[in-house]
C-alpha cells in the first residue's frame, strides 16, 4: 500500500537554526498516525511544510501519488488538505455556519450572486446541520449561533466538523485536546474516530500520550528535525515513546532481510 500523503528528505531552515533536517514522512490511507517529540523537535514545522504553511528548502512531497509544492496553506485547502490548528482559527463573533464557510462562502444563484455577489446563507446552514449532525453534534441546536457562546468542546467539535466536511484526502489535528476538560476531551476522540470511519485520514500531533496511544494506528516519533522511528501502539509502551522523544532510549533497529 502506498502512502497517501509522503514527504522524502525535508530540509527547512531559519538563518543558522535547521528546523527540519532532511526529514521523511508517511501517511497511509484511513489511517490515524500521531506525530511525537519534543518542543523544539520540529515537529510543527513539519506538519506545516506539507500542508503549505512553510516552503521547504529542499526535498519533495507528494500528494496521492502527485509531486505537490503548495505555496500557501490555501493550495494545500484545495488540493484536499484541512488543518484545524490549535488556535482554532475561528471568528468568535460569526456564527457557525460562517465559520465553516469562511474563506469558501456560497453565493447565490444568478444574478443576485454573480453581480450583487449575495451570499447564499440558506444553503451554507443546511449543509453546516448536515455535517454536524453526521458527527453527532446534535447538541448543538442553533446553527446561527456565535461560536464564543460555545463552549471549548463544542468549539473543537465544530473546527472539526470543518475540516472534515472539506478535507476530501487529510485532515491534520493539531493539539485537539490540549485545552480541553476530560469530558470534552472524551467527546473530540470520539470525534476522530468518526472522521477515520469516513475513510479520511488524519494526522494528530498531540503530547497527550494516553490519548495518542487510544487512537493511534501508528505513532511517528520526530527528534532533532527528522523521524527517529515510527512504531505501532501495541509494540510499544508509553515509557518507551517517551524515551524515544527525550534520547533517553534508542528504538531498536530492524531485523536484517
Amino acid at each position: 500500500m502506498e502512502p497517501i500523503l509522503k514527504a522524502r528528505g525535508l530540509v527547512k531552515r531559519f538563518g543558522k537554526v535547521t528546523a527540519i533536517d532532511h526529514a521523511d514522512f508517511d501517511l497511509m490511507p484511513g489511517e490515524i498516525l500521531a506525530v511525537i517529540g519534543d518542543n523544539g523537535a520540529g515537529k510543527s514545522s513539519l506538519i506545516k511544510a506539507v500542508s503549505g504553511a512553510l516552503t521547504p528548502d529542499a526535498g519533495t512531497v507528494t500528494l496521492d501519488g502527485r509531486t505537490v509544492a503548495f505555496r500557501s496553506p490555501i493550495e494545500a485547502r484545495e488540493a484536499g488538505i484541512e488543518t484545524v490548528y490549535q488556535q482554532l482559527a475561528m471568528s468568535p463573533a460569526l456564527s457557525i455556519a460562517d465559520n465553516m464557510f469562511m474563506g469558501r462562502e456560497l453565493r447565490r444563484q444568478g444574478l443576485l450572486g454573480r453581480w450583487f455577489r449575495m451570499l447564499d446563507k440558506p444553503a451554507m446552514q443546511a449543509f453546516a446541520r448536515e455535517k454536524l449532525n453526521e458527527l453527532g453534534l446534535a447538541t448543538i441546536q442553533n446553527i446561527n449561533q456565535a461560536v464564543e457562546s460555545l463552549s471549548g468542546g463544542q468549539r473543537q467539535g465544530v473546527a472539526v466538523a470543518r475540516a472534515a466536511a472539506f478535507g476530501s484526502k487529510v485532515v491534520i489535528l493539531d493539539e485537539p485536546t490540549a485545552a480541553l476538560g476530560v469530558k470534552e476531551s472524551r467527546r473530540v476522540l470520539e470525534l476522530i474516530q468518526d472522521v477515520k470511519s469516513r475513510g479520511i485520514p488524519i494526522i494528530l500531533i498531540s503530547h497527550n500520550m494516553p490519548h495518542v496511544f487510544e487512537v493511534a494506528d501508528r505513532i511517528h516519533v520526530h527528534r532533532l528535525g527528522k523521524r527517529l522511528c515510527v512504531v505501532k501502539p501495541g509494540d510499544c509502551t508509553m515509557s518507551d515513546a517517551v524515551a524515544y522523544m527525550t534520547g533517553a532510549k534508542l528504538p531498536e533497529a530492524p531485523a536484517a532481510a
